[in-house]
């Protein structure tokens, strides 16, 4: 089978997986296409469980792979941004039916459930409180948390654990793939700039989206899961801001699905072996920088 048709495979199998009404999804019905995907792809898929939420449930993801690299996809900080999660499975499916032979990819297409659940930007914590789980991470500028939520928790636990290299995180809707420091700073160099806009290249190659620093092409925010995985542990995390809209119709999931599950691929196929050396900050933060924040409620 050609790799065009394993994505329109995928892109079926999840379509076919919940009611027609894309707004009616629980995070029960991910689980039950997670539990699905490995009872029909024993050979290449496990499930993982990636840690405890404040909902009650336990985060759920799949290992797809038996490599020694170890890389990583996560979909949905933000609840509302559904089309992220129906990427996120797509990339599964696609995955268990065509590994990356060297690779073990961890797909995690939920990390705020309760946010998911009732279709909300911010996660609920523990006593109730709205936070926004892509400004909970520990930062070189500055954070919204650290870890007032046990899903940020789990998941930074869970790339140490694991000893992740390369990552992405799917979003919506400002069509880009993007890379740090997207903190609250002017100084947004990194060390290894020509790599990660390499890595968007490849990327993009179907999805056409703007490939570029996380600060200059979208807005810059302290405490976001990208700037933190490089931060603390040279990871090459990337940021896809997919498709055009926070409640994208089947029809724009599918062109999503078709544009970019390709280009996760060859992504995380073309991603360095190893994490990066440098990757401390050594510029200035500038809370000043943050006066563009949330232009476009990502």
């Amino acid at each position: 089978m050609s790799f065009r048709s394993v994505v329109v495979l995928a892109s079926l199998l999840v379509s076919q997986a919940f009611a027609s009404d894309l707004s009616q999804k629980q995070y029960s019905d991910v689980k039950n296409f997670l539990h699905e995907l490995v009872r029909t792809h024993p050979g290449t898929t496990r499930t993982v469980i990636v840690g405890p939420s404040d909902s009650g449930d336990m985060i759920e993801g799949v290992a797809i792979g038996q490599g020694a690299m170890h890389n990583l996809v996560v979909g949905t900080h933000h609840g509302n941004e559904y089309g992220s999660t129906e990427v996120a499975m797509a990339f599964a499916a696609s995955m268990a039916e065509n590994p990356i032979a060297d690779q073990t990819i961890y797909v995690i297409p939920v990390l705020n459930i309760s946010g998911y659940n009732a279709r909300e930007r911010e996660e609920k914590d523990a006593n109730g409180y709205y936070r926004d789980p892509n400004r909970d991470y520990p930062g070189p500028c500055g954070t919204d948390g650290p870890y007032h939520l046990k899903s940020t928790a789990a998941l930074a636990k869970f790339i140490d654990q694991e000893n992740i290299i390369a990552s992405a995180t799917l979003h919506t809707f400002y069509p880009a793939v993007v890379y740090p420091w997207g903190i609250s700073t002017y100084d947004v160099s990194t060390p290894y700039d020509d790599i990660f806009i390499s890595l968007g290249k490849y990327a993009t190659e179907l999805s056409g989206y703007t490939v570029g620093n996380s600060s200059q092409v979208i807005y810059p925010a302290d405490g976001c899961y990208e700037d933190y995985a490089f931060w603390k542990s040279g990871v090459w995390s990337m940021l896809f801001e997919l498709g055009y809209s926070h409640s994208p119709s089947q029809s724009e999931i599918d062109e999503m699905i078709r544009t970019n599950v390709p280009g996760l691929r060859k992504m995380l196929e073309q991603a360095p072996r190893e994490k990066a050396a440098k990757h401390e900050f050594t510029g200035m933060c500038d809370v000043r920088r943050l006066g563009r924040l949330d232009r476009r409620d990502e």
